[in-house]
């Protein structure tokens, strides 16, 4: 019997082990001692989930979109009431720092609430094909979907993960992260208590295994991913060899935060700082990660975001002053210390960072500072690749021209943000942006209602608005003779 707690899967109604009786034991990245363990689900167990989806689906299909409405609210009530649980867990299984997680939470009730409202907007049209008959469409659930959520926010994008297919009348099979995957088993608790057996279910384990069995079962017929364009590729791949899928992919992004000469110095070091989410050690597909600064104020802005940096409080992710955390796992710290490697192999200059923190408290865990380089161009790796940890690069230009082709010259597309007082010519440059969001004297996040997603390899697809609703729908034409 194993001393670690465990955290149960979600399938057809009941918390339950794998069908193999393996586990995953998951670490907190602070300190890497072991938290809990899941169930490392197999091939045998996504298929039960997906066979107990199909069942539960077409019962759920026939309530009202107020009823589904109505249950929905509820999972996001009774979330509310284990906040405190919730936050607990997911602090020490990430490496998030509580303030941060607490919000995190927060908003993902939110988009339950938003989406459940949405229900009634899932409408059909009227078309005047001809004189003699009367045309028009209801949009249908699709009947399982699968959802693949990343390590960063865990219990956000569980919950968010429910929010639109469920509405539409679909039932779900989400696979957590392996990383971080111990949040999710207070998910599956509420699930149960609250949703038809089959409605919701929740399997944990490894992408090649786990994810993989549900990219390819042949039942479920939608997926949405949320992580790196090379497992995007991957899932794109093996759904094609199965059958005809949709598939929606946010994937990741490099993104560029560009500063014109007429911006004050300091608000736009406090934009870098802020937009690079060195709150959640880098790991967001939004951040702002490519800083370029115009010539004549980048030797001003860069003395001020190394001032910044330095002052960023590390610690225990538990206590609220703490403003950032370790790294979420060995594996992703290792790829992001090697990152930084290249940076002074390259020859960008390290403005401050780059290394463990000095003391006790950071002798064992996924620590590193938050990381600054200059004097980068787009020919170093740190320019071109989305490194998904605490590492800005600074990067000077002269004229629109230049900086427009600097921001385009990555195989990502997801946000990008612009500062200046011409309003006007921000908008010019944000036209010429290959992105799917632009911000204008702010830094990216999310605004409910809104579409969130990318360009070329950043992804396909938006979410967290109507156009994401209506993506877990297909439409059926109707066609009815006349007299």
């Amino acid at each position: 019997m194993s001393a670690l707690p465990d955290h149960l899967m979600l399938i057809d109604g009941e918390l339950c082990a794998a069908a193999s009786g393996e586990w995953l034991v998951s670490e907190n990245p602070a300190n890497e001692e072991p938290l809990g363990r899941v169930p490392l689900a197999g091939a045998a167990d996504v298929d039960r989930a997906a066979r107990a989806a199909a069942r539960a689906q077409p019962g759920w299909q026939a309530l009202s979109a107020a009823e589904r409405a109505d249950r929905l609210r509820e999972v996001a009530r009774r979330l509310l009431e284990r906040q405190a649980e919730i936050l607990a867990l997911e602090v020490q299984d990430t490496g998030n720092t509580i303030g941060k997680m607490r919000g995190d939470l927060a908003a993902a009730t939110r988009l339950l609430d938003y989406y459940a409202g949405l229900g009634l907007e899932i409408k059909g049209e009227t078309i005047p094909a001809t004189a003699q008959a009367l045309h028009f469409t209801l949009r249908e659930p699709f009947g399982v979907v699968g959802r693949i959520v990343p390590f960063n926010h865990p219990i956000y994008f569980a919950v968010c993960a429910l929010a639109g297919p469920l509405t539409a009348g679909n039932c779900v099979v989400v696979k957590t992260p392996e990383q971080s995957p111990l949040s999710a088993s207070i998910l599956g608790e509420v699930c149960r208590d609250v949703l038809p057996p089959g409605t919701v279910n929740i399997v944990s384990g490894p992408g090649p295994l786990t994810g993989d069995a549900l990219v390819r079962h042949p039942q479920v017929r939608r997926l949405a991913f949320t992580g790196s364009v090379p497992t995007g590729l991957a899932i794109q791949r093996a759904a094609a060899e199965v059958c005809v899928k949709h598939v929606s992919l946010e994937l990741g992004g490099k993104n560029p935060l560009v500063v014109f000469p007429d911006v004050d110095a300091d608000r736009a070091a406090d934009a870098a700082v802020a937009g690079m989410n060195f709150a959640w050690q880098g790991q967001s597909c939004g951040s702002t990660s490519r800083l370029l600064v115009h010539d004549s104020i980048h030797d001003a802005v860069l003395e001020r975001i190394a001032a910044r940096v330095a002052a960023i409080r590390l610690g225990d992710p538990m206590d609220p002053a703490t403003q950032m955390g370790p790294i979420n796992s060995r594996r992703h710290y290792e790829r992001v210390r090697a990152c930084v490697d290249s940076g002074l192999a390259e020859g960008a200059t390290l403005v401050h960072g780059g290394k463990r923190p000095a003391g006790a408290a950071f002798a064992r865990g996924h620590w590193l500072q938050p990381t600054v380089f200059a004097d980068v161009h787009m020919g170093m790796r740190i320019a071109r690749e989305e490194i998904f940890g605490p590492v800005l690069s600074v990067l000077r230009w002269r004229e629109v021209d230049e900086v427009a082709a600097l921001a385009n010259a990555t195989e990502y597309g997801l946000t990008a943000a612009i500062w200046t007082q011409d309003v006007g010519a921000a908008l010019k440059l944000g036209r010429r942006l290959d992105c799917g969001g632009v911000w204008i004297n702010a830094t990216p996040t999310h605004h409910t209602g809104t579409p969130f997603g990318g360009t070329r390899n950043s992804g396909i697809g938006r979410e967290e608005c109507l156009e994401e609703l209506l993506s877990y729908t297909q439409a059926k034409a109707f066609h009815v003779r006349l007299g």
